[in-house]
This record gives C-alpha cells, sequence and structure tokens, in this order.
C-alpha cells in the first residue's frame, strides 16, 4: 500500500467521523426529547429494561467486524452521555475509586455518570434511600466466596428495588511500592480476597500478616502510607495509586465472578430476559418451606438461587432470599407470588430487572 492510498483511506475515515458525530448529536437531541417526555410523565432517567433492549437489538444486528463487547463498550457510553442529557442521576458504590465495585459501577453506567464512592455498604443504602434520583451499585455474591451479608442484611430492611445487575469478572494482583515480592511483611485486602486467593498466599507469601480493609481499593491506599505492605486488588488500583504490580492474576478460580446490584428507587419493566428476587419467612411448622415453594414447582418456574440468612429480630428463625427467572409482571410469576403469600409469614418482593450478561 504506498502513502497516496493510505491518506485516501485516512480522508474517507474522515468522513465517517463526520458523520458520526452528526448522527450522535441528532441522538443527543432526541434523548433530551426523552428526557422531557418522561419528565413530563414522572418516568425515571434511568431504565434498565429499555437500555437491555437496545443493547440486545444492537446485537442483533451488528454484522462486526466489531465485536460484541466492542459494540457494548461504545453504546454504553453514548447511552451514558444520552441520560446525563436527560437529568443528573447520583450513583454511590463501595469505594474508594478503583474498588470492583467502582468497575462494575462504570461497566454499567459509563464514564459519564456522576459516581460518588461510599466506604461501607451500610453507608451506600443510606445515602440512596435519602436521594430522590439516586442508585447505588453494591456487591451481593461472589462465585467463590458466597453471598455478602451486609448486603442482604440491608435488603431485608431497604425500601429500594433491586433495579439491575451486574457481573464482573474478578481478577486480582499484589501491589505494593516495593519492588519485591520478599520485601512484603503485612498485605491488605477485603476478607472475601484474601479468601479468594488463599492458595497462592499460603505457597508464595505464607508468613506475611493479613489486614482487613474496606475495599480492594482502600487496601490499595493504605499500602501507599506503609512501606513494607502490600495489596490485593485489581490492576486499576495500580494505576489509580501509581503501585508496583508484583504479582498477576493470584486468585485460585480464574473464573471468579462477582454480582452487583443495582439498587434505587422505582420498578424495572419485563424485557422477557428478567429475574425476579423475592424474601420471605416460612411458618414454624413441619414442611414450612416445601408448601412455600410448591407453587413454583408445579408452575414450572425456575429457581435460580437460594440463600438464608437469620431473622435479625426472632432468635432461631430464618428468613429466605429467593432468585426467580421471569418477571412478576408475567402471568405465571404474579400468580405463584400470590399464592405464597397465602403459605408463608412474610413475604417482600426486592425487585424484577433484566438479568445481567454473564463475563
Amino acid at each position: 500500500m504506498n502513502s497516496e492510498s493510505l491518506e485516501k483511506i485516512r480522508s474517507e475515515m474522515g468522513k465517517v467521523d463526520r458523520e458520526i458525530l452528526r448522527m450522535l448529536n441528532e441522538r443527543a437531541r432526541l434523548a433530551v426529547k426523552v428526557g422531557k417526555v418522561k419528565n413530563e410523565k414522572g418516568l425515571d432517567v434511568y431504565d434498565p429494561s429499555q437500555e437491555s433492549r437496545v443493547y440486545s437489538r444492537l446485537q442483533e444486528i451488528n454484522a462486526g467486524p466489531l465485536s460484541p463487547n466492542a459494540v457494548n463498550s461504545i453504546f454504553r457510553e453514548i447511552i451514558s452521555s444520552s441520560r446525563t442529557l436527560q437529568a443528573p442521576v447520583a450513583v454511590f458504590y463501595l469505594g474508594p475509586e478503583a474498588s470492583f465495585t467502582h468497575q462494575a459501577a462504570v461497566s454499567h453506567f459509563g464514564r459519564g455518570a456522576a459516581l460518588s464512592p461510599v466506604q461501607t455498604i451500610p453507608e451506600i443504602f443510606e445515602q440512596v434511600e435519602r436521594g430522590d434520583s439516586s442508585l447505588s451499585v453494591v456487591p451481593v455474591e461472589n462465585s467463590i466466596e458466597g453471598s455478602v451479608r451486609q448486603t442482604l442484611d440491608r435488603l431485608i430492611t431497604t425500601r429500594m428495588s433491586i433495579r439491575a445487575e451486574i457481573y464482573l469478572r474478578i481478577s486480582h494482583c499484589l501491589l505494593s511500592t516495593s519492588s519485591r515480592k520478599d520485601q512484603v511483611k503485612k498485605i491488605y485486602s477485603h476478607p472475601h480476597a484474601f479468601a479468594q486467593c488463599r492458595r497462592w498466599l499460603g505457597a508464595q507469601l505464607p508468613h506475611c500478616r493479613l489486614e482487613a480493609a474496606e475495599s480492594t481499593a482502600a487496601a490499595a491506599q493504605k499500602t501507599l502510607e506503609e512501606p513494607e505492605s502490600g495489596a490485593i486488588a485489581g490492576s486499576i488500583a495500580a494505576e489509580q495509586y501509581g503501585l508496583e504490580i508484583l504479582a498477576q492474576g493470584i486468585e485460585d478460580h480464574p473464573e471468579n465472578t462477582t454480582r452487583f446490584l443495582v439498587v434505587g428507587k422505582g420498578e424495572s419493566e419485563s424485557t422477557g430476559k428478567d429475574k425476579t428476587t423475592i424474601l420471605f419467612a416460612t411458618r414454624h411448622e413441619p414442611g414450612a418451606l416445601f408448601k412455600a415453594l410448591e407453587p413454583l414447582a408445579r408452575s414450572g418456574v425456575n429457581i435460580m438461587s437460594m440463600e438464608s440468612r437469620p431473622a435479625q429480630d426472632r432468635m432461631w428463625e430464618y428468613l429466605f432470599f429467593l432468585d426467580l427467572e421471569g418477571h412478576k409482571n408475567e402471568k405465571r410469576i404474579a400468580g405463584c407470588l400470590a399464592e405464597m403469600a397465602g403459605r408463608t409469614s412474610f413475604i417482600k418482593h426486592l425487585g424484577s430487572y433484566p438479568k445481567g450478561e454473564l463475563p
């Protein structure tokens, strides 16, 4: 290829760029109109069901060579910018910056969102419950370590609903201001991160003292202040805080994935590919759990996961979290929930929302 043909191709690309910019601004003008209609009708600016339909439609018509992930990444920022033009939406997440929850929030809301770090999960719920147009992103379970109890406990009492879910592949690194592993005497991280790297730590740094932190990013901040310390966190934390990466991919299971929830006011519409989360308690009698779940089995409703937590106000009694396939507005799901209400001592709908994409 000679230089003349290269310049010609670049000139053609420039024309395409100008057309893309023109169309992006046209889309932005339409987004502003959508925002005005939403405001008049009292609808939420954040509409995860509609956004999910947009992504699905794009995947159906994408002919390449852009990969599905590339298309999603591009349109995530377009949608993020459009949402911001309609009205500001505050999004709180378990911080500080560069935590895995921060990464999950960016992957869902885009970099144009007004993201604010909060130090603890209880504080996140308090923030979102105070705001009229705020949302939160919280971790709820890990494929290796199981559920995040603080999140489950707050879901029991919150007035908010689950609006969406996010899945994020978790890859851990050992970070430090030191240049060698043998200089590290103490390691900070979140307890779940320690558990996910248990075998590697036992083999590589068996004598290091382990200190718990509120998040992996908070651990990275702590190691900045202490020589001969390290942190288990993601590679983005190394970039954010200027730390050396002494080891990469130290998690025991490479498929390690964490599920996050978007929690806020309002409800998400049905997309046809949804999940419903409920909370219920059974009566204190033999076969009570079987009776509560029997309508689901009879109707062929898929139970995707089930988790129990002690009832905080009744000793030795338990609450059950249930993830069901489908939306509460579907006739079959609605019928089951109505029947379960008569077979349980307590039932609460926590949210129906689009299924998240597995990484």
